[in-house]
């Protein structure tokens, strides 16, 4: 596996099958060795320190970005948590409907027992309650 992976980035700068895919004998670690002096030869001794001191420093930038981002995400949850409280406090609790009295109950079910018959093509004029609901009855039977 370690192979694979050592391939891997060596495909990437193009060197697996060229001159240091061919050496012989050289390991995970010493690729790593490798690569330091080969960065040392690229940028000199003298621009080794000004180089790190820039990648210290992005890195730097980066964590204190990541910092506020986190405090700002932090703010807008307290500041939702506050919208949240404050809309449940200040909403009145909803009204409930009184309960119809008997005599308001027994009209609308003679409303709606009218309804239904005129629905259903009987005609109420001059009927009770009770004959109105036989009506129904024999009507939803057929």
């Amino acid at each position: 596996m370690f192979l694979n992976l050592q391939s891997g980035w060596m495909d990437m700068l193009g060197l697996s099958n060229g001159f240091l895919g061919m050496i012989p004998g050289i390991a995970g670690s010493e690729w790593i060795i490798l690569v330091v002096v080969v960065v040392v030869l690229l940028f000199g001794a003298k621009k080794l320190p000004e180089l790190a001191r820039s990648v210290g420093r992005a890195t730097g930038e980066f964590q204190k970005g990541k910092v506020d981002v986190e405090k700002e995400l932090k703010a807008i949850e307290e500041t939702a948590k506050d919208v949240k409280e404050t809309i449940t406090v200040t909403t009145p609790p909803t009204t409930q409907t009184a309960k119809p009295t008997p005599a308001q109950a027994a009209e609308s079910e003679v409303d709606r027992l009218i309804k239904v018959a005129k629905e259903l093509g009987i005609k109420t004029e001059g009927k009770t309650e009770s004959e109105l609901k036989e009506e129904i009855a024999k009507a939803m039977m057929r």
